[in-house]
């Protein structure tokens, strides 16, 4: 690999003090290339939202170090870019009013937003909905809504946290295949985390799988299926092959939890 957009040199996060202090995860290596797209997945708690805050700059490691594009993460940045499960789209603001909202600092003209705007009204396939509120909306279209939001200020990285896991299996499969779509077209870097193992491997060049108490690194499972994806790659051998693979790591992290608790 080319020199990497994200490297995770042997970080881990401790919470609480004392007593009651836990080591939550504990010295994670990972390395993601420009405009790669790489999906966490593992058992409930084993970190996965609380790595990509420490990427996002969000929370800091208690050990280790975080760069992207060779400089250390000390804080959020407009290099980076957010969509989270809930929607967090402001009611009282248009479609176009919500996306325009990330521009606010911006240096560009007012005719350069609007065609910004515009641009990706189109991208997420919100066209004629420009003037509709967040309340008008299905939780699909409020999605795209906050995904654009996040992208209309040509961040080089896309962090999403289970984006997608408050909707119908359906509509969660448009959105998958809107994001691959939105993906291709803007070439941003995206760390996506996830429960949904179908989900994960569809939609990204390699799956990192975590390890439970402490989060660590379990495996990482290269996903050669060919690009552009279709839905229906989740049919094929190939791609059953890879999620019985990764089913069955999480299901001996579950396991191995469970012990730990005396279950």
């Amino acid at each position: 690999m080319s020199t990497p957009k994200i490297v995770v040199d042997a970080v881990g996060k401790v919470f609480g003090s004392g007593a009651d202090e836990f080591l939550a995860i504990d010295r994670i290596d990972l390395e993601v290339a420009t405009n790669e797209f790489v999906s966490i997945v593992g058992t409930s708690g084993c970190g996965k939202s609380t790595l990509l805050n420490m990427v996002g700059g969000l929370t800091e490691p208690t050990f280790g170090d975080i760069r992207i594009d060779g400089k250390p993460v000390t804080g959020p940045g407009r290099d980076r870019g957010f969509v989270f499960q809930g929607y967090s789209l402001f009611e009282w603001l248009t479609v176009e009013g919500n996306i325009r909202f990330a521009l606010e600092k911006s240096k560009l003209s007012k005719a350069e937003k609007s065609e910004l705007v515009a641009e990706f009204v189109q991208s997420v396939g919100l066209a004629g909905f420009e003037n509709a509120y967040p309340r008008q909306l299905s939780g699909g279209m409020r999605q795209r809504v906050a995904i654009a939001r996040a992208l209309v200020y040509k961040p080089s990285l896309l962090l999403m946290d289970e984006p997608f896991g408050a909707l119908d299996a359906q509509t969660r499969g448009m959105m998958q295949e809107l994001l691959l779509k939105v993906w291709e077209e803007h070439k941003v870097t995206v760390l996506f985390v996830t429960h949904d193992v179908e989900e994960a491997l569809f939609l990204a060049d390699r799956v990192v799988v975590l390890a439970s108490r402490p989060g660590n690194l379990k495996r990482i499972v290269p996903v050669p299926l060919e690009r552009p994806r279709r839905y229906d790659v989740v049919t094929t051998p190939e791609f059953s092959e890879l999620k019985r693979g990764i089913l069955a790591d999480i299901r001996e992290e579950t396991l191995k939890v469970m012990a730990l608790d005396g279950a």
